[in-house]
């Protein structure tokens, strides 16, 4: 199967995604994650933000799935992991995977 420029940009952007997460995510902090994440105006607006744009990535990838008949399994890491790592790495990640399934669809 061949790469695509598409597909090194996808895989650049999640290893980005978790780089830029995980730095802070590290960092001491002097509240706990949670109410870091509704600490202020803008963080609360940020984060309320994201709870939807998940949501509908979610609910978009797992219809996807099905679409392109890619595994449930797959999306059930990509599922965890976006809770875990982080949803900057598993919406480009699904975007690079999805995007390998339909380059072997149209072989």
């Amino acid at each position: 199967m061949k790469t695509t420029g598409l597909q090194l940009l996808y895989g650049v952007l999640a290893i980005i995604g978790v780089c830029v997460t995980w730095y802070f995510n590290l960092q001491p902090m002097e509240m706990s994650y949670i109410e870091g994440l509704y600490a202020n105006p803008a963080a609360s607006s940020f984060t309320n933000d994201l709870i939807v744009v998940v949501a509908a990535f979610l609910i978009w990838s797992f219809v996807e799935t099905g679409r392109l008949k890619m595994s449930y399994g797959v999306w059930a890491a990509i599922f965890v992991f976006t809770f875990v790592i982080a949803a900057a790495m598993t919406v480009p990640l699904f975007m690079l995977l999805r995007e390998r399934r339909l380059i072997a669809m149209a072989d």
